[in-house]
């Protein structure tokens, strides 16, 4: 079994590791998004491997939670590429 955890930031954003980077040292906000990201996509990792179990609402429930953090850190990267304050 691979080690590597699909869908990761640096996975879905590859083009904007520096500004990944940049607002996790930089963006209390952003940090507390990317660290509920990770914890996120980590549990639906291990229900897809089959190493937890849960129910398919769970599983539908965390899909659901990973595409707004997606949103949300996806709209602080672009406001960092724009330049605007961050919110």
């Amino acid at each position: 079994m691979s080690t590597h955890t699909p869908n990761e930031l640096h996975d879905v954003f590859p083009q904007d590791a520096a500004a990944l980077h940049r607002l996790k040292i930089t963006n209390p906000h952003f940090a507390r998004l990317a660290d509920q990201h990770h914890t996120v996509n980590r549990e639906i990792h291990r229900i897809e491997c089959e190493i937890e179990a849960a129910s398919d609402d769970r599983l539908e429930a965390l899909k659901k939670e990973r595409l707004h953090l997606l949103d949300d850190i996806a709209a602080l990267i672009e406001a960092e590429s724009e330049g605007l304050p961050a919110t």
